[in-house]
């Protein structure tokens, strides 16, 4: 039997104590995966002001430890925070006032905070001295997005003859290739590294810094959020100027689908919708949907599909495809559902929607997770037509809930959706390849007339996508393979 490793997640987010987007998600559930499996698992992120507001069981008390944390010419103080999850699972968090007890943890509506580079940089750093303090020796420290880029640089360099550092290995996991941590050659001072990193071959990314690219160039594994992201990321489409670099370490990158966690998304356990179902009695869905109709004011017949929506408003959702074909939509045999908020011109285009269609379109400009719920529970088709997802999680709630997703094949979109092929009866989706809102209109009416005119036949494409399994074991799985080969190709670094 393997022996279990010791797993250090580093992450600038982590549900339930801070969280901007999915990342938080994913660094929230898979450390329980990984627990499950029987490995030794600790966070570790800010403590921002943010988690200061979480419920007293797990608020964040003072281990008393302190660390002194080298920064450009200073050394700067921080203190060590602990809590956990599940009880037995430790979360330690940098408490460094100066630069995470703000409202928000990147910066505002206007912009990122201008210190980034200097917060990320110095936390990445005091995750290595944190490790320290506590005598915290993982196998593998699990690094992720631009944030803790700079962490495997740091353990290639400058504490490359660290005794205590000489067994670990890092994994780096890329979430979105399109924020990079790029800052201008100026900030090189906060490193502490040597000029001799700021080449092409190291962190320099044209005449600027590039902590992603730290990260891809000195850890041991990398890894995306699924296998088409991991190949799309590579090409000059989709690299956003770090292909070469990607395709130079093609060796080591490997595409890892994210995991969801069905005691949160899973319509027998929700417990925010109307009434639970499953594949096996759908009864319950038809309850969900009057619901949702009730909420939204919607007026259509209840045997139209509703076509739902839960997204940031930004054209990389492809809502620039939507707004080109709304007004036909909207006279197709369905009725709208959309939760969201994003850049401007959208929040207005939906918010016009809405009042144009009253009773057909029900639009709500912002969040609100229970409503999310109901949205994947009470519609018919979940829309997701991206220009680029590395992931992508509602595709994967709504398949367990029996709501059909009409998607783009891109990145994790088009490793979880399977085209429905009415012959067979074998598939879990509809998709299409062709980013224009052309492809996209056939689409939605392909499936709407399925919807309408062959109920057996969607009901079986319903229990196709409940079958579905996107559990975090089967990603966590995956993780600990590459968690143990970049151990194995560490050893044999050492060896050599």
């Amino acid at each position: 039997m393997k022996k279990a490793l010791n797993i250090l997640i580093a992450s600038p987010e982590v549900v339930p104590f801070a969280k901007t987007g999915g990342l938080a998600d994913v660094t929230g559930a898979l450390p329980r995966a990984l627990r499950r499996l029987g490995h030794n698992v600790s966070v570790i992120l800010p403590r921002y002001q943010m988690v200061n507001e979480v419920g007293r069981d797990i608020r964040p008390i003072s281990t008393k430890k302190r660390i002194h944390v080298p920064i450009s010419a200073r050394i700067e103080e921080a203190e060590i925070y602990e809590s956990k999850i599940d009880k037995d699972i430790p979360v330690y968090f940098i408490d460094k006032k100066e630069y995470y007890s703000r409202p928000q943890l990147y910066g505002t509506e206007k912009g990122d905070y201008p210190d980034n580079a200097e917060r990320f940089i110095y936390f990445s750093r005091a995750i290595l001295e944190t490790c320290k303090a506590l005598d915290m020796r993982p196998d593998i420290i699990h690094c992720n997005d631009w944030q803790t880029g700079i962490l495997p640089v740091y353990l290639k360099t400058l504490y490359k003859d660290d005794p205590f550092f000489q067994r670990v290995t890092t994994v780096y996991t890329i979430h979105n290739i399109g924020y990079q941590g790029i800052f201008w050659h100026y900030d090189m001072h906060l490193t502490n590294l040597g000029w001799d990193i700021f080449t092409i071959e190291g962190i320099e990314f044209y005449g600027n810094i590039n902590l992603m690219k730290g990260g891809i160039l000195f850890s041991d594994i990398i890894t995306t959020v699924s296998k088409t992201y991991s190949k799309e990321i590579q090409t000059e489409e989709y690299g956003y100027k770090l292909d070469g670099v990607l395709r130079k370490r093609n060796k080591d990158l490997y595409g890892v689908i994210n995991g969801i966690d069905y005691e949160i998304w899973h319509p027998l356990r929700d417990k925010f919708i109307k009434e639970r179902y499953s594949e096996y009695n759908l009864s319950g869905k038809d309850r969900c949907k009057r619901d949702l109709m009730d909420i939204y004011k919607l007026t259509s017949k209840n045997d139209s599909p509703i076509v739902g929506i839960i997204s940031r408003l930004a054209d990389q959702k492809g809502f620039d495809l939507i707004s080109e074909i709304i007004d036909e939509m909207m006279r197709l045999d369905m009725s709208l559902v959309l939760l969201g908020t994003g850049t401007e011109r959208y929040n207005r285009l939906f918010e016009d929607v809405g009042k144009r269609f009253s009773g057909k379109a029900g639009i709500k400009i912002g969040f609100d997770d229970p409503l999310a719920h109901k949205i994947e529970a009470g519609a018919d088709i979940f829309l997701m037509p991206s220009r680029y997802e590395p992931c992508g999680l509602n595709q994967l709630y709504s398949l367990k809930y029996g709501t059909i997703p009409i998607v783009r094949s891109t990145g994790g979109l088009n490793d979880t959706i399977e085209e429905f092929n009415i012959q067979t009866g074998k598939g879990n989706g509809f998709k299409f390849r062709e980013y224009s809102s052309k492809e996209l209109l056939l689409t939605l009416k392909k499936a709407i007339n399925i919807y309408k005119n062959k109920k057996d036949v969607w009901k079986s494409l319903m229990k196709n996508a409940m079958k579905e399994d996107f559990s975090w074991e089967n990603s966590a799985n995956e993780y600990v393979k590459l968690y143990r080969k970049a151990l194995s190709n560490r050893k044999l670094y050492d060896e050599g």
